[in-house]
């Protein structure tokens, strides 16, 4: 049995757990997740809300994992339902696509993204852009259990 969930499942399941929190988004998760399904076909592993961005507004992370077993990460306009930035995600810096193009090492980037903001590393990702450019996405949760999204690249 797959541990991925179909959209409807998905997008059934974050509207009764998030509802509230969503409220106001005037239906954007559905609607993201729409916009998503157009550009990369697939099952949905996570999706998102992100307050705060670097774009000044905010986004949903949809994550996807198409039939090859390749993962996507799409960034959608909260409240215009438009995809944004698409990326390719790998499972370490070994990955070719990363490494042949890589500039810092993890260690550096996990320094980077600390000495900006403080706290525990939960989670790295390894992200291949659009341009093909790597990026280690490197979640932190601070001292007051904000959760910080840091891209190095």
């Amino acid at each position: 049995m797959s541990n991925k969930l179909p959209i409807y499942m998905l997008a059934g399941s974050l509207s009764l757990v998030a509802g509230p929190a969503l409220a106001g988004h005037g239906g954007s998760m559905e609607k993201c997740l729409k916009a998503a399904s157009a550009i990369k076909s697939g099952d949905y592993v996570k999706v998102e809300y992100l307050s705060f961005s670097d774009f000044g507004f905010p986004v949903y992370e949809v994550e996807v994992m198409d039939k090859d077993g390749n993962e996507w990460e799409l960034m959608c306009n909260a409240k215009e339902a438009t995809i944004i930035e698409v990326e390719r995600e790998v499972e370490s810096s070994s990955d070719p696509l990363f490494k042949n193009r890589m500039k810092v090492s993890e260690a550096e980037a996990k320094k980077t993204a600390t000495a900006m903001y403080p706290g525990k590393i939960e989670e790295t990702e390894y992200e291949v852009e659009f341009d093909g450019e790597p990026v280690y996405e490197i979640d932190i949760v601070d001292d007051d259990g904000t959760e910080w999204k840091v891209e190095v690249s």
